[in-house]
């Protein structure tokens, strides 16, 4: 029987069936592990689309937030300079009143002007920036919405996969724990084998057990001399077809 908490044994001291022994382990836990990753599904990818999209909202809404800011500073700013060009009016307009001619009361009138069209400007630029207030505002309040149902998405992803999380872990731990335990066996370049054929196939089979004379993988015929030779546990066998390894019934148990 092997001993898969035996982590000093050497994988080159364990015999072929042994190390099929291991395989065949080690494909039933990584199996039970797929099957739970699969449980969850497409799960952690939605939950970290979802925290994605939340963070560029976010920003968008500090960038809106942070223009209507600038402009409403904006618009203080232009009603100062308001108030600083009526009273350079004021100012000119009591000047006038002491002039000695024509000419500085010319140049006082042209002064007043100036400060008149400079209000006129600061209005023009205040409406300006209201409205830009308003349109942004509009955008803050819709961007808020967004973000206020994709946080509510979150959270419903979130507690559906912490629940399917909650359920498997403790059975995802101990699975994990047999696999590791498992590879000890192999030698590396029989678990480089192993992962790779997983790698390449759709349901993650690399260890598959002879049923009905055929390949449990790929189901091709497998010939009764190389079905003996496979029940003798002497090397390891792979399926002439689809490159999977093959292991006889009473390895897996089944007889």
């Amino acid at each position: 029987m092997l001993e898969t908490n035996n982590p000093t044994l050497q994988a080159t001291e364990i015999s072929i069936e042994e190390k099929l022994r291991a395989l065949y382990k080690l494909q039933l836990a990584d199996t039970q592990i797929d099957r739970i990753r699969t449980l969850r599904g497409e799960l952690p990818l939605e939950v970290q689309d979802l925290e994605d999209e939340i963070a560029g909202i976010q920003t968008r809404i500090d960038n809106i937030s942070a223009q209507i800011n600038q402009a409403d500073q904006n618009i203080q700013t232009k009603k100062t300079e308001i108030t600083q060009a009526e009273l350079k009016i004021k100012k000119y307009t009591e000047q006038q009143k002491d002039v000695r001619n024509s000419r500085e009361y010319d140049a006082f009138n042209k002064e007043i002007e100036f400060q008149q069209l400079e209000i006129q400007l600061c209005n023009k630029r205040i409406k300006e920036f209201t409205d830009q207030i308003a349109a942004r505002s509009i955008e803050l309040e819709s961007s808020t919405k967004v973000l206020d149902e994709r946080a509510n998405d979150l959270h419903i992803k979130k507690q559906e996969l912490e629940e399917i999380v909650s359920e498997t872990q403790k059975e995802e731990e101990t699975l994990t724990s047999l696999s590791e335990d498992c590879q000890k066996f192999i030698e590396p370049r029989l678990l480089g084998a192993y992962k790779r054929i997983r790698a390449n196939t759709r349901n993650g089979l690399a260890v598959v057990v002879i049923e009905r004379d055929s390949c449990g993988g790929c189901f091709n015929k497998i010939p009764p001399q190389r079905q003996l030779e496979i029940r003798t546990r002497k090397k390891i066998i792979p399926c002439e077809y689809c490159g999977r390894i093959l292991v006889d019934k009473e390895i897996a148990g089944l007889e």
